[in-house]
């Protein structure tokens, strides 16, 4: 089983969280904290092997307690799960050493989803496998869900159809082609691709031309095959 702690300081939401990953196979909720302090304790005498974090905590930002963390040699992995939205945050994060960052409020499956990429990481580390190139890319890779066609009708509407769109074109296609097939903004186009690549849906390809620099396209992703 993998231990989890939940650290969040609403006391409601660190329940909810508690039970949900409890509902999880592999999972076991081992404890609950709502404050950095309690964090430390719990740490220290739960062992846990993964946190679920909040950022924002009574008496010190999670990311301050992540990156205490990774002096210990047994530092468990984090998951921030917390509101904060801006790139800022979720940039300080990535740099702090959280594994995944989950932004509030999200359902049951899509919470699910990323404790069973995450089970599989732990699993493939686990492994004692040599590294080569494409085995670090696939543990790279274990950590994005997938958007598929059996979760596509709980996509935002316009996301759906840029995940339409780029199915339909049958090869690799760019921010500038789907803003112009559905009517939106370059930009807007370009943030529903990299979310739908965050997501697993969709591979990024660098399209080089004969001048300047390269291009985004897009395919949608090779399903891998999934397991709860």
């Amino acid at each position: 089983m993998i231990r989890t702690l939940v650290v969040d300081d609403d006391f409601r939401v660190a329940q909810i969280h508690a039970d949900r990953v409890n509902r999880v196979d592999g999972f076991s909720c081992v404890g609950e904290a709502h404050s950095a302090a309690e964090a430390r304790g719990a740490i220290s005498e739960l062992a846990p092997d993964l946190l679920l974090l909040d950022v924002y905590l009574p008496d010190e930002s999670g990311l301050s307690l992540l990156r205490s963390l990774h002096a210990l040699d047994d530092a468990p992995d984090c998951i921030l799960i917390t509101a904060a939205r801006d790139l800022a945050t979720v940039r300080s994060a990535m740099r702090s050493g959280a594994i995944y960052y989950l932004v509030k409020p999200f359902g049951f499956e899509q919470f699910r989803n990323e404790l069973v990429a995450y089970r599989r990481w732990r699993a493939e580390l686990a492994s004692g496998r040599v590294a080569d190139q494409a085995s670090v890319d696939e543990l790279y890779g274990l950590l994005r869900t997938q958007t598929t066609d059996a979760t596509r009708h709980r996509l935002p509407p316009t996301m759906a159809k840029v995940l339409d769109a780029v199915r339909a074109s049958g090869g690799p296609i760019g921010a500038a082609e789907i803003a112009d097939s559905l009517g939106l903004s370059r930009p807007t186009a370009q943030r529903y691709l990299s979310e739908l690549e965050r997501r697993g849906a969709l591979d990024l390809h660098l399209e080089y031309g004969t001048t300047g620099r390269p291009t985004n396209g897009y395919t949608i992703r090779r399903s891998r095959h999934s397991d709860g």
